[in-house]
């Protein structure tokens, strides 16, 4: 964040469609506030700083219709009540979990907080299937919530109590034919308009210039190397970019690739590993495999070498590999990703879910285990691979000939719209 906002506005950018302005939150770093009364300030300077935005486009001539933030910013759910503007919550997140939280913030954490420690105890919400302890939002089921889980749960809270006092308008990045049933269970609720898959189309991938990374693409040509494997052949694998791996993790997959002996990809950010884990990674390179620090996934996933995703199971990981058609190995860690593993395996059966063994460990068995069920001929494997084409297919339509993803926006649109005639009556 920036320490200080700049009244003068000069570093608006603008690529021609949007303009992006940078706003304060009274630090120079990017640090957790240490305490309430840090929160507290960081909150005050935030609004302080939206709210001289908001005015600087107001006597601009160019006035604020709407806001769009996610779960990360509570403190715009305040601004925009305070400068009446309407406020529609972007959910990065599946809708089932959207269904999940407003219930156990509205009741519901009295059935599942005595029940935490039974991991195949089963929970059923209303409109939706009945989900065991252990595929929930780790957030729920902690038995010793981190100060990174406690912060995120505030803000959970402060979302559905502002939820409740208005009828609020959410955006959710999914479709349909993806999560129809949890869409109809939380509509009664909320307006909620599926805005999924919020991905470049496909055939747009080539145009560098409009994508914009997490971090530095690897230099490595992992293209020109799946350009010359077989189709399908590939092991594609990545935890996204919080995970850092362990030097006994990182034997047990190296272990595992090898005894597969199938060509693989696996993208390891070498930040924060320990100096033996790099050279143990060098060395991995020269049998059937590439290692590369950071790749373009949806266009990985979109090659027609990649087999399987061996993958964390964040959201954005997953829609990607529906959207591609490839069947996932589901590795989940924390927050969402048990229950997005448990939709991949359970739900829409485009993939199964690999367990962990002590401490957290994916084991060289369990992973060999489900690279090869996957990249097998059974029965089991070839309904897998017609579910996730399938579903592939369902994806390309909605932002294609249904043109239900544009139906979704104009719907927004005339919410939006709505809403402003009535704060201005």
């Amino acid at each position: 964040m920036f320490s200080s906002h700049h009244e003068s506005f000069e570093d608006i950018m603008n690529d021609g469609v949007i303009s992006y302005i940078p706003f304060s939150d009274g630090k120079d770093d990017e640090s957790w506030p240490k305490h309430s009364e840090e929160r507290m300030q960081r909150r005050e300077a935030t609004f302080k700083s939206l709210s001289a935005i908001i005015n600087h486009f107001t006597s601009s001539g160019q006035p604020i219709t709407c806001i769009v933030c996610t779960l990360s910013m509570p403190v715009v759910f305040k601004v925009a009540r305070e400068h009446r503007v309407p406020l529609a919550v972007y959910w990065i997140q599946p809708a089932t979990t959207l269904v999940t939280y407003y219930h156990y913030f509205h009741g519901y954490n009295e059935l599942i907080l005595p029940h935490i420690s039974e991991p195949t105890y089963e929970v059923s919400f209303p409109g939706l299937h009945s989900v065991k302890i252990r595929n929930m939002p780790t957030l729920l089921t902690e038995n010793k919530p981190t100060e990174v889980s406690k912060i995120i749960m505030r803000a959970l809270q402060e979302l559905f109590e502002y939820m409740d006092q208005e009828r609020p308008i959410v955006l959710v990045n999914t479709f349909a034919a993806l999560e129809d049933v949890a869409l109809n269970a939380i509509r009664p609720y909320m307006d909620v308009f599926a805005i999924g898959p919020a991905i470049p189309p496909l055939g747009a991938l080539q145009v560098s210039e409009a994508q914009i990374h997490l971090f530095k693409q690897d230099e490595k040509d992992y293209i020109e190397w799946l350009n010359i494997q077989s189709e399908r052949s590939v092991v594609y694998l990545s935890f996204g970019s919080l995970l850092t791996y362990t030097k006994r993790q990182v034997e047990e997959i190296s272990y595992g690739l090898q005894e597969c002996g199938r060509p693989y990809l696996w993208v390891v950010r070498k930040e924060g590993c320990a100096e033996e884990v790099d050279l143990f990674l060098r060395e991995l390179e020269e049998s059937n495999g590439m290692v590369v620090e950071w790749c373009d996934q949806l266009q990985v996933l979109s090659h027609p070498s990649i087999g399987c995703f061996v993958t964390h199971c964040g959201w954005n990981s997953t829609i990607e590999a529906i959207v591609a058609g490839v069947p996932m190995i589901a590795v989940p860690s924390w927050s969402d990703q048990p229950l997005n593993a448990h939709l991949v395996e359970t739900e829409w059966r485009v993939g199964v879910r690999a367990e962990r063994g002590a401490e957290g460990i994916l084991t060289k068995k369990e992973l060999v285990s489900c690279v090869e069920l996957l990249m097998g001929g059974s029965e089991k494997a070839t309904k897998i691979k017609e579910n996730a084409n399938n579903l592939k297919k369902e994806a390309q339509d909605v932002v294609g000939t249904s043109g239900l993803l544009e139906i979704s926006l104009r719907g927004f649109i005339k919410r939006i719209r709505d809403q402003e005639r009535d704060v201005n009556k």
